[in-house]
């Protein structure tokens, strides 16, 4: 069985980085009805641009409408629904009951696909959707591998499993914390995360109830031989280097299962390379057992800044072999980066020479946004990027390389 890897994209940009990592298909959000309100989100433009890249790649667009309505918000519903289908969307993943009806009867081209804000926990309820017409279910974080297979298996729908990022404290899409704390409503698209937010508890000491962040990298290949369609990753909000190596490296592991190569080592690989991506732990929470305090944060915890992401491709300059980046954190001469690309390769190799805009030598690149140029005698495509070397990397991917350098003074 095919299985779909599907990401989320907060912007244009994303949804491209996306796809070219491996996505087969990505979530996205119009200027109205999503719940990642401070998400950039999707002009209609950019909404017909985006599907328009997906198709191209034989690529599919879903559009979340997963708040929760009220009459206000009904006024301008439909006409927006004909707008974005006119733009191209594959799918709505939504979560209104009268919404759903809504698409089934007005728009059966498009598919139906019922929102984790529905906390579907049960076969019954699986089945109450499909009779409405939905054609595939996001099923709420909090189930056991047992209880989603028993799902599958007695409903025959499509089912959709979030693999990786963040977790909510309350039941997916039944949390009301923000509301009483900051006056933001969590299901109208407000949300102020209040579960990572610090307390003070008894004797000062702080305390929090946040999750830690989900990681089923090393279950893949469970949920495929149980039935699992479409695996989904959190983060609209996510930089282009989170979803970059994440994407890519769930793009691994999947091919890796479907041409019969996963074993534990690459496994235990793409494990290094997600931890060093995140500034959070991560665990399988409800997967195998009911989440405990192991799954949880009590006491505080830190977040540190990822410091590895040195900078994004945007050209190659054939006539000087150089590739053309823009910086994204401190780097210097001497240093052992590698630069990862789209299609999986690796390249490590040592930073011998580092050039401006203007031709001019520097011993360490300190600016943010800069644009810069560093020999590579390889053409790579844009939207390949460069990290410090990780402990280990995909060695079957990596390609060993002889940067030779040249003495040209214009980038």
């Amino acid at each position: 069985m095919k299985v779909e890897l599907l990401a989320p994209a907060g912007d244009l940009e994303r949804l491209k980085v996306n796809l070219l990592y491996g996505a087969d298909a990505v979530y996205v959000g119009g200027e109205r009805f999503s719940l990642r309100a401070n998400a950039t989100n999707f002009t209609d433009e950019e909404l017909k641009e985006g599907c328009a890249f997906a198709h191209r790649l034989g690529k599919k667009v879903y559009l979340t409408a997963n708040i929760v309505f009220h009459d206000e918000d009904r006024i301008e519903m439909e006409q927006y629904i004909a707008k974005v289908v006119s733009c191209g969307i594959d799918a709505m993943i939504v979560s209104d009951l009268y919404l759903i009806d809504y698409l089934h009867k007005h728009y059966p081209q498009i598919e139906i696909h019922v929102s984790t804000q529905n906390s579907i926990t049960n076969q019954e309820e699986t089945l109450f959707y499909k009779e409405l017409g939905a054609s595939r279910i996001v099923l709420a974080r909090e189930l056991s591998l047992q209880e989603i297979e028993e799902i599958i298996q007695a409903t025959h729908l499509e089912v959709e499993v979030f693999i990786h990022g963040a977790m909510c404290t309350c039941y997916s899409g039944r949390c009301a914390l923000s509301s009483y704390v900051t006056n933001r409503d969590p299901n109208r698209g407000g949300c102020s995360q209040v579960c990572r937010f610090s307390f003070e508890a008894l004797e000062k000491q702080k305390f929090t109830m946040a999750t830690k962040d989900l990681n089923l990298s090393t279950s893949i290949q469970e949920l495929i031989r149980i039935g699992v369609k479409s695996f989904k990753v959190e983060g609209r909000m996510r930089s282009l280097y989170y979803l970059a190596t994440v994407i890519g490296t769930y793009r691994k592991i999947i091919d890796a299962f479907t041409f019969g190569t996963l074993d534990k080592a690459l496994e235990q690989k793409a494990q290094e390379v997600l931890a060093r991506v995140s500034n959070r732990e991560s665990t399988t929470q409800y997967l195998f057992h009911e989440a405990d305090e192991k799954d949880q944060y009590y006491t505080g915890r830190q977040e540190i800044s990822n410091q590895e992401y040195l900078g994004q491709v945007i050209d190659y300059n054939q006539a000087q072999k150089r590739v053309i980046l823009k910086e994204r954190n401190y780097f210097k001469r001497g240093d052992q980066v590698e630069l990862f690309t789209p299609s999986g390769d690796v390249y490590p190799f040592e930073i011998q020479e580092i050039y401006d805009e203007k031709g001019n030598q520097l011993e360490v690149a300190r600016h943010p946004e800069q644009v810069l140029a560093l020999p590579f005698p390889i053409p790579v495509p844009a939207y390949s990027m460069i990290r410090k070397v990780t402990p280990s990397h995909f060695t079957n991917d990596t390609k060993k390389i002889k940067i030779e350098t040249r003495k040209e003074d214009t980038v």
